[in-house]
């Protein structure tokens, strides 16, 4: 089993990857491409540390544990030795596809190369390596250290192999997966996405109000939280950006972006991040 993982990306994603793993007993190496961009992503695992070590879950002693086996490096080279590796830049295939072909000359020949990629092909990023079989996508959800699920998702040329090695390592760090074959947005979010789109259709058309339309679903359909204050933890920017790719990749008509959402990202209004979105959160309420 690996015991050294490489990741490439130290943003939301990236760091939330790295701090489960090393909670799970893993060393790992982070890389970016430039030392201030660890800064944000290591001051968040800090403050879940320390909550941790507040709440009783957590000592010190441990915590300086795990510090000791995270190394955060702007060189590539230091991933020669890595056993396993995740790559978690940003969503955007030709930077990917960099990454992969840059990590395919320099990591081991017997080693995995992993995407956290929430909806784009795996079939794509393997193709610029030369070990498409060894290359798989890995879908963690944010929060990482708190959510449960990774999809499993098997490019054109992932070996069963190269699947049950990804499943026993996300499992080992404590996480349960799903068997997902390549498709636009794959499997969770190719059902969720759609039903935050509906929802907006429901508020464009004036059907229910933002309020009423979260309210139902949360006592109605036992969500935890409302799709439409969902779409602005996302980000409105994001959400569209991910209903587009789902309408280019099927062209089908019932996956386009309700023109709201456009207009609201035309504005700048991208949700929680921005102060506005479905809800305005410069007054200190949603």
């Amino acid at each position: 089993m690996a015991k050294k993982i490489g990741i490439i990306g130290f943003g939301t994603m990236g760091s939330g990857i790295a701090q489960a793993a090393v909670e799970a007993g893993f060393t790992v190496v982070a890389v970016e491409q430039k030392e201030e961009f660890f800064d944000r992503g290591l001051s968040g695992i800090q403050k879940n540390w320390n909550r941790s070590i507040e709440k009783g879950r957590l000592t010190e002693e441990r915590k300086k544990e795990l510090e000791s086996v995270l190394t955060t490096t702007v060189d590539w080279n230091s991933l020669k030795d890595a056993d396993f590796i995740i790559e978690a830049v940003s969503e955007n295939m030709e930077l990917k596809k960099e990454v992969f072909k840059k990590l395919d000359e320099i990591v081991r020949e017997d080693v995995i190369l992993a995407t956290n990629t929430s909806g784009l092909s795996v079939t794509e990023i393997a193709s610029v390596t030369n070990r498409p079989e060894k290359v798989i996508g890995v879908h963690f959800f944010n929060p990482v250290p708190v959510m449960k699920l990774v999809e499993l998702i098997r490019g054109q040329s992932t070996t069963e192999q190269t699947y049950q090695e990804a499943k026993a390592l996300v499992e080992e760090m404590g996480k349960e997966t799903i068997d997902v074959k390549e498709a636009p947005l794959f499997a969770v979010n190719r059902i969720l996405v759609p039903m935050i789109n509906e929802a907006i259709f429901v508020l464009m058309e004036g059907t229910a109000s933002a309020e009423d339309i979260d309210k139902g679903m949360k006592l109605g359909a036992n969500h935890p939280i409302g799709p439409l204050a969902l779409a602005d933890l996302i980000g409105l920017d994001t959400l569209l950006y991910v209903q587009d790719s789902l309408y280019e990749e099927t062209q089908d008509s019932k996956y386009r972006s309700a023109p709201l959402l456009r207009k609201l990202v035309r504005a700048g209004h991208l949700g929680s991040k921005t102060g506005k979105g479905f809800y305005d959160y410069t007054r200190g309420t949603k």
